[in-house]
């Protein structure tokens, strides 16, 4: 019987086991010995243990009912008998070394376990848990060893024990990535449900002409003004920067043209160190595109597809079913620029499907954007351990910038270790960019807390245009489509709304619309209503600022976008509180930050970028902010994998995807759509309103939105009115 790796389906053949098998072989090692040309300390054993592990990842797929079930076409069941536990089995009798590759072969499925637990069971150790299936894999093991052999032709290689001197949390997840994404990529490329282009394809770095192309349209941007000469100052001591360090920092004003002269320094960088690709991580998913723009006009050489060579990515969207494995965006373009949420939890996953990306960011230049906003305070001990580890041990280089950066490392809190951190920028140019920030905001605050109306008629009356942000998705919606209410049939116009509710691809419409209206300076009678979305890297100068009460440091990202440009002497921004009320939500991941600033205004402290690092240290102080840190980082420094995964979350709720345009739903049910389009017409919901409201499955982890969609409230055009129903439900 010809023994089969995949089945035929959906038109596609059957893949042969001896196919599939030497294909993850080759593609496996070939990935773990790219990166290991990045790893200081444990390349070798890197490659050693992806080249042992991937011949026999799925030697249980030769079991009877195993390949019974493959041979059945277009048949959709999992596998009777669990594949992973032959090949652990296999490398456990006859490579017992293996430590590491055994650990490879039973997460390459089910992702990483909690070390600690899986020492305590002995001879067991990464072998399946039901004994049933254990014991029939022992009875089967010499037959199912023999058959692999004649029908691969060669000896899984030996392995030398070697143990990992580096941080081992890291090393297990880039094995796993190496491996996984090997496996992933022949699954999908078999199945005709990968994107054509090869590895071998995608563009290189070409690091020295995209740098030179940028210069040239920097200088292109010029125009004689002191706020130019100065952003131009400012490019050229980014770019011609002579620093040693792996992980630097950039204070710098908004205005002041990060986007670029950070860029050449990444390039700079990159060639210095022969680096493989650049990374820029943003906080919002909203500024991607803004960001991805200004780099495909300057980055992207003749001939060259834009796409392929800045890469972008809105959220982190990972499939583990066969059929929507194509869907996971991976890191392989030269330029990816992509969310912190992605970015971040990406690192914190122990789950193939997010893990199998990871591989890829060894010899990198990461360049985090508005650091301060990337990550919530709990999370940053662990991010900055991460960072640490990947500059030392995996050729990493770090640009951690904003315009009111909390120096986090500086604080006992957080970092076992001391660190330096050097500034990119001299204290004189950084002076001369920062006078522009003076004078330019008062703060205030509105102590008594407001009702919907209150706020709407508060904020009405104010100079405009104006601004105003709530803590939650629902609450931005809640408040614009009453606003909309309370100007009137014929005045819609003076609302709008943006919030995640929206694509990706309706928000690039209403920044551009919102731009539009901004740069016309008589029109001022209208109101701009979001999240926290618009905090940083958006090009927005409004006349006045609310901002629903958090942090101290969101409360100066929305200074940034108030009188950006300084036109104004001086501007108000201002933070309230919201009655209870049943249709507005609470973020409660920001109510020890709130308190603090609340704090700061009951005590006069004036609201300035200076006071960053202390809100942020006093914010790490409180008891229930400090308690999640202590776990997270025992977590990890223990290698429970899965408590990691599941704490180390920028966003608390589990999310899924769900769609509303019909094209999208129709490539989705027929097998024609790619995570570009994905990502740029999808939404992401908390998981527990696909039972409460009923969505059909389109694919595995992918729902149809048939309850209302527009382009002024997104999803929430169809949510309110069923959340409304609901609360007079339970006032009856």
């Amino acid at each position: 019987m010809n023994c089969l790796a995949h089945s035929a389906r959906d038109g596609c053949p059957e893949q042969s086991y001896q196919e599939h098998t030497e294909q993850v072989q080759c593609d496996a090692r070939k990935k773990a010995e790219e990166t290991a040309k990045y790893a200081v300390l444990d390349g070798s054993v890197l490659v050693e243990a992806v080249s042992t592990a991937a011949p026999v990842h799925d030697l249980g797929k030769l079991i009877a009912e195993n390949q019974e079930m493959l041979h059945r076409k277009d048949y959709y069941a999992h596998l009777p008998i669990r594949h992973q536990d032959a090949g652990v089995a296999f490398l456990k009798k006859f490579r017992p070394d293996s430590l590491y590759s055994q650990l490879a072969v039973s997460a390459h499925h089910s992702g990483l376990p909690d070390i600690h637990i899986e020492g305590r069971r002995g001879e067991n150790c990464f072998r399946d848990h039901d004994i049933e299936t254990r014991n029939r894999v022992n009875r089967e093991l010499d037959v199912l060893a023999k058959l692999h052999q004649e029908l691969m032709g060669n000896e899984v290689p030996s392995y030398k024990a070697c143990a990992v001197r580096g941080d081992g949390s890291v090393f297990l997840r880039v094995m796993l990535s190496c491996l996984a994404d090997a496996d992933h990529t022949d699954t999908a490329r078999h199945y005709r449900k990968f994107p054509q282009e090869k590895d071998e394809n995608m563009p290189l770095l070409r690091a020295e002409e995209r740098l030179a192309k940028l210069n040239n349209y920097v200088a292109g941007l010029e125009d004689g003004t002191e706020r130019s000469m100065l952003r131009a100052e400012m490019y050229r001591a980014c770019r011609d920067s002579s620093i040693k360090a792996n992980i630097v920092s950039c204070d710098s004003p908004v205005g002041s043209a990060k986007t670029t002269a950070l860029m050449a320094h990444a390039i700079q960088q990159a060639i210095l160190r022969k680096a493989r690709r650049i990374f820029v991580v943003l906080p919002f998913t909203n500024i991607i595109s803004q960001s991805v723009e200004v780099y495909r006009n300057a980055l992207v050489l003749p001939g060259e597809t834009p796409e392929k060579v800045v890469a972008e990515l809105h959220y982190r969207a990972d499939f583990e079913s066969e059929d929507t494995r194509a869907l996971t965006a991976q890191w392989r373009a030269p330029i990816i620029v992509t969310t912190a949420v992605s970015f971040f939890e990406t690192m914190a996953s122990c789950m193939p499907s997010a893990l199998r990306r990871l591989h890829q960011l060894p010899g990198s230049v990461i360049f985090v954007d508005e650091a301060h906003a990337a990550l919530p305070v709990k999370l940053l001990p662990a991010a900055w351990h991460w960072m640490q580890v990947l500059a030392d041990e995996w050729s990493c280089y770090w640009i951690l910038a904003s315009g009111s950066l909390v120096e986090f490392w500086k604080l006992e809190e957080l970092a076992k270790t001391k660190r330096t951190v050097p500034q990119i920028l001299d204290a004189a140019l950084r002076n001369k960019l920062m006078r522009y920030e003076a004078g330019r905001i008062d703060y205030f605050y509105k102590w008594k807390p407001l009702g919907r109306t209150q706020l709407i008629e508060w904020v009405a009356s104010s100079p405009g245009p104006r601004l105003l942000i709530m803590n939650t998705v629902q609450s931005a919606a809640v408040i614009a489509r009453d606003m909309r209410r309370f100007y009137g049939k014929g005045q819609e116009h003076k609302v709008m709304h943006l919030s995640t509710a929206l694509t990706a691809e309706a928000r690039e419409v209403t920044i551009q619309a919102v731009k539009a209206r901004l740069d016309r300076r008589e029109d001022t009678d209208w109101i701009l209503v979001a999240t926290s979305c618009v905090e940083a890297g958006v090009n927005f100068s409004f006349k006045t600022g609310f901002r629903e009460i958090a942090s101290l440091l969101s409360l100066l990202q929305t200074a940034g976008r108030i009188n950006r440009s300084g036109m104004d002497n001086v501007a108000e921004v201002w933070s309230f509180m919201m009655q209870e009320d049943s249709m507005l939500t609470q973020n409660k991941g920001i109510a020890d930050a709130a308190y603090v600033l609340k704090r700061y205004f009951q005590k006069e402290i004036s609201i300035c970028p200076e006071l960053s690092t202390k809100s942020l240290e006093d914010e790490l102080r409180r008891k229930t902010v400090s308690e999640d840190v202590r776990q997270i980082l025992e977590a990890e420094y223990s290698q429970q994998f899965p408590e990691v995964n599941e704490k180390f979350r920028v966003i608390d709720e589990d999310t899924v995807l769900v769609v509303a345009d019909p094209v999208l739903k129709e490539q989705l049910c027929h097998g024609g759509c790619d995570w570009m389009a994905l990502q740029r017409k999808a939404v992401s919901i908390q998981k527990y309103r696909v039972e409460q409201l009923h969505l059909r499955q389109l694919v595995v982890g992918i729902y149809d939105w048939d309850i209302g969609y527009d382009g002024f409230l997104g999803i929430m055009r169809g949510l309110l009115p069923y959340l409304e129903s609901k609360t007079e439900d339970l006032m009856l």
